[in-house]
């Protein structure tokens, strides 16, 4: 008897995750990265370049997008691209505009001598428009804070590590806040 709910047990659970559905796939097309005007200017210049470069890099990695769509027809011929859309299987194509809300970087000094602390904050917000129709998709925002620990001069590749890495987890996180909201169906009108 026990052996039968033993094995009764483990087809329910192994025929449950062989039902489950594939995520959806989409895709993004960077539009811009730009910067809010509250960004102070010398910060703004370092960081735009940084949050492009990791948003580029997750736009090419994450497994539900979809980076390149060859042979699709113009976006200017909506049916004939919303179908190719359908005939590719994917759920959805936008344009993606990535704006960079809080950069900022400060110098804490340690107790340790010949020490101190380099702090970066990157905040971000995603917009997606739908592609065709430019219609509002989705938004997203994320933000991060990395703490390193420097010496007395901070390298610039320390310095680039803790830009790269904050960007990284700020997109990240914003890109989480996407996906929930794409896996919520539309709702009828």
């Amino acid at each position: 008897m026990t052996r039968l709910l033993l094995i009764v047990t483990t087809l329910f659970l192994v025929g449950n995750t062989a039902w489950a559905a594939p995520k959806k796939k989409y895709h993004f097309e960077l539009a811009a990265v730009t910067v809010k005007p509250e960004v102070k200017a010398d910060v703004a210049k370092s960081a735009a370049p940084r949050v492009e470069l990791q948003v580029k890099k997750a736009l090419a990695s994450h497994p539900q997008l979809v980076a390149a769509l060859d042979g699709a027809p113009p976006k200017s011929q909506v049916d004939a691209y919303r179908k190719y859309l359908v005939k590719k299987r994917l759920a959805g194509a936008f344009l993606v505009t990535v704006e960079v809300t809080e950069a900022s970087e400060e110098l804490v000094p340690m107790d340790k001598p010949n020490a101190q602390r380099l702090v970066v904050r990157v905040g971000v917000h995603i917009l997606g428009e739908t592609i065709p129709g430019r219609t509002m998709g989705f938004t997203g925002d994320g933000q991060a804070t990395v703490k390193q620990e420097v010496g007395k001069k901070v390298r610039e590749r320390d310095r680039q590590f803790a830009w790269d890495s904050a960007a990284e987890v700020a997109i990240a996180d914003a890109m989480t806040t996407v996906f929930k909201q794409l896996a919520v169906p539309a709702k009828k009108q």
